[in-house]
């Protein structure tokens, strides 16, 4: 089963230095269709106003990844941890029993977009930990390139769930497969551009959701950029 979600279909809030849109309940927007799928409990596609950004804030027991698609994200962390995340890199911070932090744009002219995705880790009360590589285009042109697995698989990025986070660039007759194990769960994003994903034409902040699907072609990419979850059959809520 494949059901398609419109990018206009998400929540949306305008805070003025912060313009989000929420594929999942997140905050004060509330849909009890669409609170997770499976372990993927929020992608948030945020747009940070030059000189904004989140004050420090803390959390707990969750694996928080961030994607950047334009500008810069600085982060600073309870563990000690200072960086600017750019486009090409992948931050994974994993909260477990407890941090606190701040995301800052710290550009005084222009907007920083990026996602904020976070996965429902297996195991609580872990140690907090904090990783961010880069991945070339080169790496995620014409196929799928695992950058967030249980395992740090071809060298991504490691959380504490038995999920995968792919990630594509696709043009003209560039096309990619990926398959799906017996009972996983899917879920894909098209986080810019326009590609088609088994036959159903998708533009940016579109999103497939996927279940007993065996596997996904992706084709007929524009300057497509897509995420593709691989999801533990947990029970849905």
């Amino acid at each position: 089963m494949i059901t398609l979600r419109r990018a206009n279909e998400r929540g949306h809030a305008n805070h003025g230095w912060l313009d989000s849109w929420h594929s999942f309940s997140f905050a004060n927007y509330f849909d009890p269709e669409h609170v997770q799928w499976g372990a993927l409990r929020v992608i948030n596609e945020d747009r940070v106003r030059a000189g904004a950004g989140f004050g420090q804030h803390g959390h707990r027991d969750m694996e928080i990844i961030s994607y950047v698609l334009d500008g810069a994200l600085a982060h600073e962390d309870s563990l000690g941890n200072r960086a600017s995340i750019v486009p090409g890199e992948v931050q994974r911070m994993s909260a477990g029993t407890g941090v606190v932090h701040a995301e800052f744009n710290h550009d005084k002219a222009n907007t920083t977009h990026f996602l904020q995705i976070w996965i429902v880790p297996s195991v609580t009360g872990v140690a907090p930990s904090y990783e961010q590589k880069s991945f070339a285009d080169s790496d995620k042109r014409g196929r799928l390139r695992v950058v967030v697995s249980p395992d740090g698989r071809d060298g991504s990025v490691t959380i504490h769930q038995d999920a995968l986070m792919l990630a594509g660039l696709f043009d003209g007759d560039e096309h990619a497969r990926h398959e799906f194990a017996a009972g996983r769960l899917g879920y894909v994003h098209v986080v810019r551009g326009q590609v088609t994903v088994n036959g159903q034409a998708l533009v940016a902040g579109d999103a497939l959701r996927l279940q007993d699907e065996t596997a996904i072609t992706l084709d007929q990419g524009r300057d497509a950029e897509v995420l593709v979850f691989d999801l533990p059959p947990m029970p849905l809520h």
